[in-house]
């Protein structure tokens, strides 16, 4: 498999299933991982899964699948959710740009309709789509959307 997708998991997601599961779902994030892990490899394509709370971790891992690998290392495009560093982080919003890759958010809720501060994202500006409020269907959706538009049969 060459074709590759990155997925980037921020802050306090490894807690997914049981940090309120009333926002954010009884679904873990091994669950979705393994999901998306399954569908991605019935095209042919490599789901690489990475999750962290620390911000200077996911930048070296933007920076090292985006920018810095060798070309048959690096990724095609990349879904996030940065989680809580969407609202604070300047730091992940250039390390995807210096990647020139397409990248599309994502968010288990409605940050649109939750506390003012959550309204904001650095990233969604720049990203070229932007998922929130179906809970872990949005990967599902994100992932599917790489699959028609990025690896379309010759």
């Amino acid at each position: 498999m060459t074709r590759k997708l990155l997925l980037i998991n921020g802050v306090n997601l490894n807690l997914l299933g049981k940090r309120e599961p009333e926002i954010y779902g009884h679904t873990t994030l091994a669950d979705i991982e393994a999901r998306a892990i399954a569908h991605a490899a019935k095209h042919h394509v490599e789901l690489i899964c990475i999750q962290s709370n620390h911000e200077g971790q996911l930048v070296d891992e933007i920076q090292h699948y985006g920018l810095l690998a060798e070309l048959a290392a690096q990724v095609d495009a990349i879904i996030i959710n940065p989680g809580a560093f969407t609202h604070t982080s300047v730091a992940l919003r250039d390390a995807l740009l210096a990647t020139k890759k397409p990248f599309i958010e994502v968010h288990l809720s409605n940050v649109h309709s939750r506390e003012r501060f959550r309204q904001h994202s650095y990233l969604s500006d720049v990203a070229t789509g932007v998922i929130c409020g179906l809970g872990h269907l949005g990967y599902q959706m994100a992932l599917q959307y790489w699959l028609n538009n990025l690896y379309q049969p010759a």
